[in-house]
């Protein structure tokens, strides 16, 4: 399968990017093609100006060059997978700029659906599991992207992996932080390699 794997992080050494890296590696040992959107690398620009604002009147509008590409792009690969750090519990500003942008009208909705097999999100949470179910942020997220993103442009299959702790809280030992980072990696790494199971049980 080949799958389009959107990374959001201002920073290269970010262990957003690191957790990407480990996940595409996964991806890859599974015989998966990858191809990468860095969209700070690549100064996606997230706002929605005028010329890439839906026209409810015209499903065929022509949208920006730079909106059509990543439209192109998106149709040659069939599974999506994003990686991206939680902010203010929600996607980074510069994801749903690109969803704002991208999964536009007559494209992703508007008597059109979006062509993918699968997403796959992988939001990287600073706190604690526990501490984020506290207040049921965790269903909150996913239903979310689940329910108001995939569900709502036709992916059929849409799952949600967070990675917990990434600052690694209340965990004073050394060793036991390194652990906990490794056990992140490893994750991430499964993920990839499990990327595509749930679509041939089905």
């Amino acid at each position: 399968m080949k799958v389009l794997t959107v990374v959001s992080h201002p920073r290269r050494e970010s262990l957003t990017f690191a957790i990407a890296e480990r996940f595409i590696q996964g991806l890859k040992d599974a015989g998966h093609e990858v191809e990468i959107a860095d969209l700070y690398g690549e100064e996606f620009n997230p706002l929605l100006y005028e010329q890439d604002e839906p026209d409810w009147d015209n499903p065929y509008k022509s949208y920006s060059p730079r909106v059509h590409a990543e439209m192109e792009r998106l149709k040659r690969n069939e599974g999506l997978a994003f990686i991206f750090p939680v902010w203010w519990y929600s996607l980074p500003a510069m994801v749903k700029g690109y969803i704002d942008r991208v999964w536009n009208y007559g494209f992703a909705y508007g008597g059109a659906r979006l062509p993918h097999k699968k997403v796959l999100w992988i939001p990287l949470v600073g706190e604690t599991e526990e501490s984020l179910k506290k207040r049921n942020f965790d269903a909150m997220i996913s239903h979310y992207l689940n329910v108001g993103l995939a569900g709502y442009t036709g992916i059929s299959q849409s799952e949600v992996a967070f990675l917990y702790n990434t600052l690694a809280e209340d965990i004073e030992n050394e060793e036991e932080v390194k652990k906990h980072y490794e056990n992140l990696f490893n994750r991430a790494y499964k993920l990839g390699i499990t990327y595509s199971h749930s679509l041939t049980e089905k």
